[in-house]
């Protein structure tokens, strides 16, 4: 099973940068499919950004294109988020995931996995005032 911890989250002033770290361990053979997820206060859990790790392709939610870029440590587990120009509207707890597989999931069927991932960490908090 895989343990995620997320690192880097803080409380910044609208329009400031943050990058968020996602650290995995635990048993990784192949890194398929991973995200970026955040739950503010009284809401659904949302796809923040994916990333199929096979193909290289990523998709964003459509709040954050432009401002955020998800991408991936070249030699470990772990996985980012550059945040930049964030406003009010991003404040949540930011989560990530991570999917294992053999083979190489295209992001249609990365985006399936990961809205069924439940091994969720403790997250990291965003606070934008």
């Amino acid at each position: 099973q895989v343990q995620l911890v997320e690192s880097g989250g803080g409380s910044v002033q609208a329009g400031e940068s943050l990058t968020l770290s996602c650290t995995a361990s635990g048993y990784i053979y192949s890194k398929d499919c991973m995200g970026w997820f955040r739950q503010a206060p009284g809401k659904q859990r949302e796809a923040v950004a994916l990333l199929a790790v096979g193909y290289g392709k990523t998709s964003y939610t459509d709040s954050v294109k432009g401002r955020f870029a998800i991408s991936q440590g070249n030699a470990d587990n772990t996985l980012y988020l550059h945040m930049t120009s964030l406003s009010v509207g991003d404040t949540a707890r930011y989560y990530c995931a991570v999917v294992t597989a053999a083979w190489s999931s295209t992001l249609p069927t990365c985006q399936r996995k990961l809205a069924e991932f439940t091994g969720w960490g403790q997250g990291t908090q965003v606070t934008v005032s």
